[in-house]
């Protein structure tokens, strides 16, 4: 059995000489949703004082305006137009960022395995972006609704489905609830392996955060490859797993 040290040692192999490749992929994927972010937001706040209108796209603010009466005018007037932009938004950012995740988890899976990985990789699985929106939404759902009975639950449900990106992007013809409850079947008793292979990095995450975040363009893949390695060693060869129900 490996442990998180095998894991990072693995990742290393696999990224050398691969690192700027690996780099662009993850930002790529990140500002598309497909690694966690939270995809582009518009945050409107109307008050006494003004209005202020803010466009942030991977965190980061792209677009901001504030204390503008002309401003406040542009929002009253056009409020619709601005809640039918942000559902347009919403909607695409979902069909990017499920896709791209998924196509993401291969591209970490291929440098796990030496293979060859390349930018392609992001959008290959567009073919089957109604199997990647329906995982992404459900597996949301399940760990919103575990976390209704306090964090714990909710962060162990986040572990139990965290293998769900690796299945699709290696059976995409699978269902979302195929998917989901075999990574729950996988995760069964490996759950806190992950969890340290995580807390593995905290010391990495540390120093990244006195680079102003730019770090985290080399800890993100090198996390991503660690754990597709881990995926590679708790699923074993093909699926060896019942495909079960998709229940919680």
């Amino acid at each position: 059995m490996k442990y998180a040290a095998d894991f990072r040692a693995i990742a290393r192999g696999a990224l050398r000489g691969r690192w700027f490749i690996a780099v662009i992929v993850t930002l790529v994927a990140a500002v598309l949703g497909g690694t966690g972010s939270s995809g582009p937001e518009i945050k409107f706040n109307i008050s006494e004082s003004g209005a202020n209108v803010n466009l942030n796209i991977a965190g980061q603010n792209i677009f901001p305006t504030g204390g503008d009466p002309g401003i406040m005018v542009l929002l009253a007037g056009g409020i619709l137009y601005i809640l039918l932009a942000a559902l347009v938004i919403a909607a695409v950012w979902l069909l990017l960022g499920s896709v791209v995740s998924v196509g993401y988890a291969k591209f970490a899976l291929l440098l796990a395995d030496g293979g060859d990985a390349g930018f392609e990789n992001l959008f290959q699985y567009f073919p089957y972006w109604t199997n990647a929106v329906c995982t992404r939404l459900l597996k949301g759902l399940y760990i919103f609704l575990w976390s209704l009975l306090l964090i714990i639950p909710g962060i162990i449900a986040s572990y139990s489905y965290a293998m769900t990106g690796y299945i699709l992007a290696e059976h995409p013809e699978i269902t979302a609830g195929e998917a989901i409850a075999a990574s729950k079947e996988m995760m069964y008793g490996n759950r806190f392996r992950l969890f340290c292979l995580h807390f593995s990095f905290i010391g990495w995450a540390i120093l990244c955060t006195f680079t102003l975040g730019i770090g985290s363009l080399w800890l993100n893949p090198y996390e991503n490859v660690a754990e597709a390695a881990f995926y590679r060693e708790v699923s074993g060869t093909g699926l060896p797993f019942s495909l079960g129900n998709g229940s919680l």
